[in-house]
This record gives C-alpha cells, sequence and structure tokens, in this order.
C-alpha cells in the first residue's frame, strides 16, 4: 500500500489472502494458533517471531483494523481494544506510575472524568484541570511529577475545538506525553498527530461504526508508546474481539463517503438552528459564528456530524424538547447512521454539580444532535416541531 489517500487505504488495506483467494477478508474467529514444531513455539513465545499466537494478543482481523487506523492517522503502530473506554483507560495504566500527574481540559467525556477523579486516584495519580478558554494556564498546572497532556478536540457534548499546535508544542517544551481523544473527528477529518500528538484515541463505536452495531477502541501513535499499552493490554486482555474489528475494517471502507454526508447534514441543521427563535446559540465548528471556527477550518477538513446547541427556557424546556421529538432517536449514543438527540444536563452529565458542568459548556438547555444520514428536510422538519 503505497496510497496517501485515506479513502484508498480504507479500502485497499488488508491482510493477506488464504489459499482461497477471497476478494473479502474472511473473519478469523479463532482463540489461538498452532505452530510447526517445538522451536517454532519457542521463538514465537520469546518475540522472536512476529505471528499470531492467540487472540488476546493479536488476531488477523483485529491487526487489519489497527494498520488501517495507523494508515489513516499517520501513525507508527497502534492496539485495538473492546471499547473506547478500556482504550483510555489501557492507555493511563499502561504509561502511568503512582504519583504521576495528568493535566487534562476540563470538557472531556463524562467516563473519563470518573476515571480521572475516582478510579486512578486509588493508585495515587492525580489530574489538574484547564478550561477550553485557559490554554495560557497550562504551564502554570505541570507539575514535576506531570507525565501527560490530554484533551478532546471538537470536546463532549459542547463542540469546542483545542489548538493542537499550541498543545502539542506545550507539551513537547515539558517533555510530557500529548494524549488526544479523536473520536469526534475521525482520521478521515483530522491527524492530531500532524500537531504533534504522541497517541491518538478513538472509540470506534462511534462513526467508525457508523451504524450503532458494536463496541470498538483503538490506541495508535509512537511504536515505543504503543509497545508499553501493547504489553499491558496483553496481560490485563482488553482485547478487540475478531468479529467486532471484521465489522469495523469494513465500516471504515466507507467512512469518508459516510462522514462527508454526515458533515453536509450538519452544517444545513446548524444553519437551520441558529436562525430560530427559541434557540440562544449553536455550537457546529464550521459555522462562521463558532468561537474557535478559524482554529476549527486549519485543523479539520469538515464540521463533524454533532450540533450543540441551547434551547431556551433551561432544563425543563430541554426535557419537554425530547418528549416532543417524534423521528430523531433519543439515546446516549453518537455517530450512527439515524440522528440522536441528548439533553446532557437531565441525563448523561445530571451526577455532575452544576457549577462543574457550566465550566464546560453544558447549561441547563443545552442540546447535542448526532445528526445522521437521513435527508436533512427530515431531520431539521422533527427539530423544528419540537422547537414550536
Amino acid at each position: 500500500m503505497n496510497s496517501k489517500h485515506i479513502e484508498t487505504q480504507a479500502i485497499r488495506t488488508q491482510i493477506e489472502r488464504s489459499q482461497f483467494q477471497e476478494h473479502s477478508n474472511p473473519l478469523y474467529l479463532t482463540s489461538s494458533y498452532v505452530f510447526e514444531d517445538a522451536e517454532d513455539m519457542r521463538a514465537s513465545f520469546a518475540d522472536e517471531k512476529q505471528r499470531n499466537i492467540y487472540s488476546r494478543y493479536s488476531n488477523p482481523n483485529t491487526s487489519e483494523f489497527t494498520e488501517k487506523i495507523c494508515l489513516m492517522e499517520g501513525a507508527e503502530r497502534g492496539y485495538a481494544f473492546a471499547s473506547g473506554m478500556s482504550a483510555v483507560f489501557s492507555t493511563f495504566a499502561a504509561l502511568l506510575n503512582a504519583e504521576d500527574h495528568i493535566v487534562s481540559c476540563r470538557s472531556i467525556f463524562g467516563s473519563t472524568q470518573t476515571l480521572f477523579n475516582n478510579i486512578l486516584p486509588k493508585w495515587n495519580i492525580s489530574n489538574s484541570y484547564f478550561k477550553i478558554d485557559e490554554l495560557d494556564t497550562i504551564e502554570s498546572l505541570i507539575q514535576p511529577n506531570t507525565k501527560v497532556i490530554y484533551a478532546e478536540s471538537p470536546t463532549n457534548p459542547a463542540v469546542d475545538i483545542l489548538d493542537l499546535q499550541r498543545l502539542g508544542d506545550i507539551a513537547k517544551k515539558h517533555g510530557l506525553i500529548f494524549i488526544i481523544d479523536n473520536c469526534f473527528a475521525t482520521p478521515y477529518l483530522q491527524q492530531p498527530i500532524k500537531f504533534g500528538a504522541d497517541l491518538v484515541i478513538h472509540s470506534a463505536t462511534k462513526l467508525i461504526d457508523g451504524q450503532g452495531r458494536v463496541l470498538g477502541g483503538v490506541t495508535v501513535g509512537s511504536s515505543e508508546l504503543i509497545q508499553k499499552i501493547y504489553l499491558f493490554s496483553r496481560n490485563t486482555g482488553p482485547a478487540l474481539s475478531p468479529f467486532n474489528a471484521w465489522i469495523l475494517s469494513k465500516s471504515l471502507e466507507t467512512l469518508p463517503v459516510r462522514v462527508d454526508r454526515h458533515c453536509d447534514n450538519a452544517l444545513k441543521v446548524a444553519t437551520f438552528l441558529e436562525s430560530h427563535g427559541n434557540v440562544n446559540f449553536v455550537k457546529y465548528p464550521f459555522l462562521k459564528s463558532h468561537p474557535q471556527y478559524e482554529l476549527a477550518k486549519k485543523q479539520m477538513k469538515q464540521g463533524g456530524n454533532v450540533v450543540a446547541f441551547e434551547i431556551k427556557g433551561g432544563i425543563e424546556a430541554g426535557r419537554k424538547f425530547l418528549n416532543a421529538i417524534q423521528l430523531l432517536s433519543l439515546s446516549a449514543n453518537l455517530g450512527d447512521t439515524r440522528s440522536i438527540v441528548t439533553h446532557p444536563a437531565s441525563t448523561t452529565h445530571a451526577k455532575i454539580p452544576e457549577d462543574i458542568r457550566l465550566q464546560t459548556g453544558i447549561t441547563g438547555g443545552l442540546i447535542r444532535v448526532s445528526v445522521g444520514l437521513e435527508h436533512p428536510e427530515d431531520i431539521i422538519n422533527d427539530l423544528k416541531q419540537a422547537l414550536n
């Protein structure tokens, strides 16, 4: 594979064909693999040979999926996980030691906040948060034991954009590992490694799958760091299943064409919402009114499929809006072919104190829309009748 084009990489990157010369790659539903003789087995377990030993370590299907993501992200190596959160947890668990410290953006996925606030502190791993508009404070948060700078861009659910190059420069200056969750953008719209990221994490459950079928996660980046993550994961067992890897690898073949349509629909939805009288504001990266519009244009190919907007009337108005939805789905997922609406303040982020929610842009009336692949008129009409 010598193409530099993501569309071709996603389709033509394949594992070696079997003796049956199949055009579509087969499923390798096997837990283990056989060896030619005692020496072959010894050399394989001694890591003198690069081969499949056990599907917790590697499998042809997971290898193909990971190789595609690496090519699309411009990464040296990767490892695939059973879910996005297993990728997040395993990445930090593999790289951090007791007494280490993380500097993270405050606007991150709720389960990642729980990991940082409640789980990692069990091992005396601490963290400090900076807000979207406080990048100037990051260096003051760095301690002698700081190991990682972590962020999402675009953020979930408020769809803010962080300056990846600036974060990468700070990490490099202080010798820190720079990790970016690239879930909202996918490798098609944004490649954080170009801006200095050492590792990129995806919840493949979202746009990479694209149809709400399977769970999956992946971390890609430098060979040195991935080797540590691989050794940790090989022994702790968060591996992606061969079946889910096969599904996700097939999904990548259509990722560019799907995301193009998602983005086209999302921009139309965002433009409509901005003109509606019951909406206070709209956040979509490629909407000119977005606070980081120019930055989004610099970092991203298009704006993604997630639109956030604030409905007038706060939490109660948000609940009424959800009850009035007819076509769109009420779900906590995103990146599906089907459009999904979520009211974070009363659902996914309801347990977070209000002052913390407000720091991340989650107001009482904030609505997150994962714009799907339906006809845009139908999506807009459902939003319109619910708003009215």
